[in-house]
């Protein structure tokens, strides 16, 4: 069985988040660059499931800047047997369509039974990626799951509802995207880490994957507008000097929020 886990590279969570004010796009050198954690998690289901079944292959799929190569390498440290990265210059500031696009593009051409993704990164916060690479590729989809059991045509799980908790299943190929209801990632020990830099860790373009970033009947989003978010005003303090209530009221009236 081939297990492609899609990762990402992201702004540290627990860092500033900024904006490039030319690009409208995120500074990803304002702090330290890591894999997304439910992009570890993610590779962490596939990892188990090879961990318990020999014969399965594990690939780590990516769509970064040449920059991201380190931090995708914590993949292979962690256990994954190759990685995959999408490296091109016109995916600069690409949209979902786009991303979706390429992923599925790659997908195709690496081959796999189980696509395992996070249900939504902490920087673009989409959340709609792994359902559209399934359109994309006609396969079936299965996301937002909080539980995964991987069978040997197919996989399951379980999906929170409005009244509930459904349980779904998918055949081989599918694509599945979990959340953080899934275990923590492994740590890679130093034997992976050593062994990460001899895994096979190939490179595409979007001339491999014969994908047009300006296709013109495609769909794209055009950024129109970006500014800096404002800096925090002070806000105003009441003093109880016997009149605090009717000074809130009239606070509250005056900005609409009574």
């Amino acid at each position: 069985m081939k297990i492609v886990v899609l990762v990402k590279e992201v702004p540290d969570t627990y860092g500033d988040r900024k904006l490039s004010l030319e690009t409208g796009l995120a500074d990803r050198d304002a702090n330290d660059r890591v894999i997304d954690e439910i992009g570890e998690r993610a590779l962490e289901v596939a990892l188990s499931y090879a961990d318990k079944n020999a014969g399965t292959e594990v690939v780590v799929l990516t769509m970064a800047s040449e920059a991201a190569t380190a931090t995708v390498r914590k993949g292979l440290a962690m256990g994954a047997a190759s990685a995959v990265q999408v490296v091109d210059e016109a995916l600069l500031g690409a949209d979902l369509g786009l991303t979706a696009e390429v992923l599925a593009a790659a997908l195709k051409r690496i081959g796999f039974d189980l696509a395992i993704a996070g249900n939504l990164s902490t920087d673009g916060t989409g959340g709609v990626i792994p359902a559209m690479i399934a359109e994309i590729l006609d396969v079936p989809a299965a996301t937002m799951l909080n539980a995964v059991e991987i069978g040997e045509g197919s996989v399951s799980g379980e999906r929170a509802t409005d009244g509930g908790t459904a349980t779904v299943t998918a055949e081989f190929p599918a694509v599945i995207s979990i959340t953080e209801r899934l275990p923590d990632a492994r740590f890679p020990n130093f034997k992976g880490i050593m062994a990460a830099k001899k895994k096979p860790f190939e490179t595409l373009s979007l001339a491999d994957l014969e994908v047009a970033a300006d296709d013109p009947a495609a769909a794209r989003s055009i950024m129109i507008t970006i500014g800096e978010k404002p800096p925090r005003e002070a806000g105003v303090k009441i003093v109880d000097e016997g009149d605090a209530g009717e000074k809130l009221a009239d606070f509250l009236i005056e900005n609409r929020l009574a």
